[in-house]
């Protein structure tokens, strides 16, 4: 199994990359908080991998930090949660507001994610609310993880909002970074909702 990956971005888009490894393109899926954090094309790139066994191939599954993969493996372990949709969710939500949310048993946060519907929401909180208060109690979040600064926390649940509803990444994250540069305590519902009339003028 193949648990960690380093080599050179050969091609990244929103939701999945190319890592060249001795000349062998490893095409790796990630969600969108793995996908900011990736450098430019043609550098060096490291991650965690995951790698998902299915009968007619293998599938990897990238993560920047070891949280996130934690995470995913916790959410495909739940009931009609396959790896796809795990991705979704944590593109959907960043991972330290994603924990604080399963911990929290806050079902109608997760129900906001695009594909999750109150009854995966529900089992969600059901099956990983205990595990994910232990995480969140016995893991030290690293400031890349999880901010002091709200602002940044509401920039990329903005942004990644965006992504979900089709915008490229880059014009999703230029109308968040104007809409956020022009309010004085910006709300992750008036992000979206200004950000979407820069995106359409």
């Amino acid at each position: 199994m193949i648990a960690h990956l380093k080599g050179i971005l050969f091609k990244k888009t929103p939701g999945s990359m190319i890592i060249d490894n001795g000349g062998i393109g490893y095409e790796v899926f990630v969600p969108l908080s793995t996908f900011y954090a990736l450098p430019d094309e043609a550098e060096k790139v490291s991650l965690h991998i995951y790698t998902h066994v299915r009968e007619d191939a293998l599938v990897l599954f990238g993560f920047q930090t070891t949280l996130e993969k934690k995470i995913f493996t916790l959410l495909i372990a739940v009931s009609g949660i396959g790896p796809r949709l795990a991705i979704n969710i944590l593109s959907g939500i960043g991972p330290s507001e994603l924990l604080e949310a399963i911990a929290g048993g806050d079902a109608v946060r997760l129900q906001a994610i695009p594909g999750v519907g109150k009854k995966t929401a529900e089992r969600i909180v059901l099956e990983l609310k205990d595990k994910a208060q232990k995480i969140k109690g016995g893991v030290e979040l690293t400031q890349t993880l999880i901010t002091s600064d709200p602002d940044k926390r509401i920039l990329d649940d903005a942004a990644s909002a965006l992504m979900n509803l089709g915008y490229p990444a880059k014009s999703a994250r230029s109308a968040v970074d104007k809409t956020v540069s022009q309010m004085k305590e910006p709300k992750l519902e008036e992000v979206i909702k200004e950000a979407l009339k820069f995106l359409a003028s």
